[in-house]
Protein backbone atom coordinates (compact mmCIF):
# COMPACT_ATOMS: atom_id res chain seq x y z
CA UNK A 1 0.00 0.00 0.00
CA UNK A 2 1.13 3.36 -0.86
CA UNK A 3 1.66 6.44 1.37
CA UNK A 4 1.60 8.67 -1.65
CA UNK A 5 -1.53 10.79 -2.91
CA UNK A 6 -3.48 8.19 -4.61
CA UNK A 7 -3.84 7.63 -8.63
CA UNK A 8 -6.26 8.58 -10.60
CA UNK A 9 -7.37 4.77 -10.74
CA UNK A 10 -10.68 3.09 -9.44
CA UNK A 11 -10.86 1.41 -6.19
CA UNK A 12 -13.33 -1.54 -6.28
CA UNK A 13 -14.12 -3.34 -2.75
CA UNK A 14 -17.17 -5.88 -3.49
CA UNK A 15 -19.34 -6.78 -0.93
CA UNK A 16 -19.02 -4.02 1.58
CA UNK A 17 -22.39 -3.86 2.90
CA UNK A 18 -23.12 -7.92 3.26
CA UNK A 19 -19.81 -9.87 2.85
CA UNK A 20 -17.27 -8.13 4.92
CA UNK A 21 -14.32 -11.03 6.12
CA UNK A 22 -15.09 -11.91 9.86
CA UNK A 23 -11.66 -14.17 9.68
CA UNK A 24 -9.65 -10.88 9.23
CA UNK A 25 -9.94 -10.02 12.74
CA UNK A 26 -8.02 -6.72 12.30
CA UNK A 27 -9.38 -4.37 14.76
CA UNK A 28 -8.28 -1.45 11.95
CA UNK A 29 -6.60 -1.71 8.28
CA UNK A 30 -6.80 1.44 5.88
CA UNK A 31 -8.35 0.22 2.73
CA UNK A 32 -7.84 3.61 0.97
CA UNK A 33 -6.48 6.94 1.43
CA UNK A 34 -7.52 10.32 -0.94
CA UNK A 35 -6.96 13.54 -1.08
CA UNK A 36 -10.38 14.40 1.30
CA UNK A 37 -11.37 11.09 2.69
CA UNK A 38 -9.98 7.50 4.22
CA UNK A 39 -11.64 4.35 4.11
CA UNK A 40 -10.74 2.16 7.12
CA UNK A 41 -12.43 -1.58 8.02
CA UNK A 42 -12.78 -2.28 12.00
CA UNK A 43 -13.60 -5.54 14.30
CA UNK A 44 -14.25 -5.02 17.44
CA UNK A 45 -13.52 -7.92 19.14
CA UNK A 46 -17.05 -9.42 21.92
CA UNK A 47 -16.95 -7.15 24.60
CA UNK A 48 -14.63 -4.76 23.06
CA UNK A 49 -14.82 -1.40 22.27
CA UNK A 50 -13.23 1.35 19.98
CA UNK A 51 -12.19 3.87 22.19
CA UNK A 52 -13.85 6.79 23.83
CA UNK A 53 -12.64 9.50 21.11
CA UNK A 54 -12.94 12.53 19.61
CA UNK A 55 -11.78 13.50 16.26
CA UNK A 56 -10.84 16.78 14.08
CA UNK A 57 -12.44 14.87 11.04
CA UNK A 58 -15.64 13.78 10.22
CA UNK A 59 -16.58 10.07 10.31
CA UNK A 60 -19.45 8.17 8.64
CA UNK A 61 -19.63 4.20 10.18
CA UNK A 62 -21.26 1.73 8.02
CA UNK A 63 -22.01 -1.78 10.21
CA UNK A 64 -21.69 -4.71 8.44
CA UNK A 65 -22.35 -7.37 11.27
CA UNK A 66 -22.53 -8.12 14.62
CA UNK A 67 -24.27 -5.35 17.54
CA UNK A 68 -23.52 -2.63 19.50
CA UNK A 69 -24.26 0.42 21.42
CA UNK A 70 -22.76 3.80 20.02
CA UNK A 71 -22.72 6.78 21.84
CA UNK A 72 -22.67 10.32 20.22
CA UNK A 73 -22.18 13.19 22.88
CA UNK A 74 -23.97 11.32 25.50
CA UNK A 75 -26.52 9.89 23.71
CA UNK A 76 -27.06 5.83 22.95
CA UNK A 77 -27.98 4.20 20.56
CA UNK A 78 -28.28 0.67 19.56
CA UNK A 79 -26.52 -0.49 16.31
CA UNK A 80 -26.69 -3.35 13.90
CA UNK A 81 -25.43 -4.12 10.64
CA UNK A 82 -27.35 -2.20 7.98
CA UNK A 83 -26.46 0.97 10.29
CA UNK A 84 -25.17 4.21 9.37
CA UNK A 85 -23.66 6.72 12.41
CA UNK A 86 -22.63 10.00 11.26
CA UNK A 87 -19.95 11.78 14.15
CA UNK A 88 -19.25 15.60 13.04
CA UNK A 89 -15.78 16.70 13.81
CA UNK A 90 -15.19 17.42 17.49
CA UNK A 91 -17.99 15.49 18.83
CA UNK A 92 -17.03 12.68 21.50
CA UNK A 93 -18.14 9.38 20.08
CA UNK A 94 -17.57 5.37 21.66
CA UNK A 95 -18.98 1.88 20.17
CA UNK A 96 -18.88 -1.37 22.07
CA UNK A 97 -19.83 -4.30 21.52
CA UNK A 98 -22.51 -5.96 22.56
CA UNK A 99 -23.00 -9.14 21.05
CA UNK A 100 -21.55 -12.52 20.88
CA UNK A 101 -19.97 -12.20 17.53
CA UNK A 102 -17.09 -9.45 16.56
CA UNK A 103 -19.02 -5.91 15.16
CA UNK A 104 -17.42 -5.51 12.06
CA UNK A 105 -18.02 -2.04 10.50
CA UNK A 106 -16.24 0.03 7.37
CA UNK A 107 -15.50 3.92 8.27
CA UNK A 108 -15.16 7.01 5.88
CA UNK A 109 -13.16 9.69 7.55
CA UNK A 110 -12.98 13.05 6.12
CA UNK A 111 -10.21 14.16 5.99
CA UNK A 112 -8.22 11.48 6.88
CA UNK A 113 -7.12 10.27 10.09
CA UNK A 114 -5.06 7.57 9.87
CA UNK A 115 -0.93 6.69 7.83
CA UNK A 116 -1.89 4.80 4.46
CA UNK A 117 -0.35 2.07 5.82
CA UNK A 118 -1.79 1.19 9.06
CA UNK A 119 -2.98 -2.06 10.24
CA UNK A 120 -3.63 -2.35 13.82
CA UNK A 121 -3.78 -5.88 15.29
CA UNK A 122 -5.65 -5.07 18.27
CA UNK A 123 -7.43 -1.84 20.07
CA UNK A 124 -3.80 -1.49 22.12
CA UNK A 125 -1.29 -1.85 19.34
CA UNK A 126 -3.30 1.33 17.60
CA UNK A 127 -3.55 3.42 20.88
CA UNK A 128 0.12 2.86 21.10
CA UNK A 129 1.23 3.61 17.90
CA UNK A 130 -1.63 7.25 18.03
CA UNK A 131 -0.08 8.29 21.37
CA UNK A 132 3.43 7.42 19.91
CA UNK A 133 2.85 9.60 16.80
CA UNK A 134 3.30 7.17 14.49
CA UNK A 135 -0.32 6.61 13.18
CA UNK A 136 -1.03 10.29 11.38
CA UNK A 137 -2.89 11.34 8.36
CA UNK A 138 -0.32 12.43 5.58
CA UNK A 139 0.15 16.32 4.91
CA UNK A 140 -1.01 15.82 1.67
CA UNK A 141 -4.25 14.47 2.87
CA UNK A 142 -4.85 17.62 5.01
CA UNK A 143 -4.14 20.24 2.37
CA UNK A 144 -6.57 22.51 0.84
CA UNK A 145 -8.59 21.77 -2.44
CA UNK A 146 -6.61 24.85 -4.13
CA UNK A 147 -3.16 23.50 -2.93
CA UNK A 148 -3.89 20.20 -4.36
CA UNK A 149 -4.71 21.88 -7.85
CA UNK A 150 -1.81 24.04 -8.14
CA UNK A 151 0.11 20.70 -7.31
CA UNK A 152 -1.97 18.88 -10.51
CA UNK A 153 -3.31 16.57 -8.11
CA UNK A 154 -6.77 17.52 -9.39
CA UNK A 155 -6.93 18.46 -12.49
CA UNK A 156 -11.17 19.31 -13.20
CA UNK A 157 -10.77 18.07 -16.75
CA UNK A 158 -10.03 14.54 -15.23
CA UNK A 159 -7.67 13.78 -17.82
CA UNK A 160 -3.89 12.75 -16.24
Amino acid sequence: MSSGPPKHEMEYFPNMTNALPSEHGEFRRVLWTGLYSQVVLMTVPVGGDIGDEVHTVDQALTFTSGVGKATINGKDQDVKAGDLMVVPAGTQHQFVNTGPTPLILYTIYSPAEHDPRTVHQTKEEGDEEEEAGKDQAPDWSRRPKEENEKAGLVNTSGKY
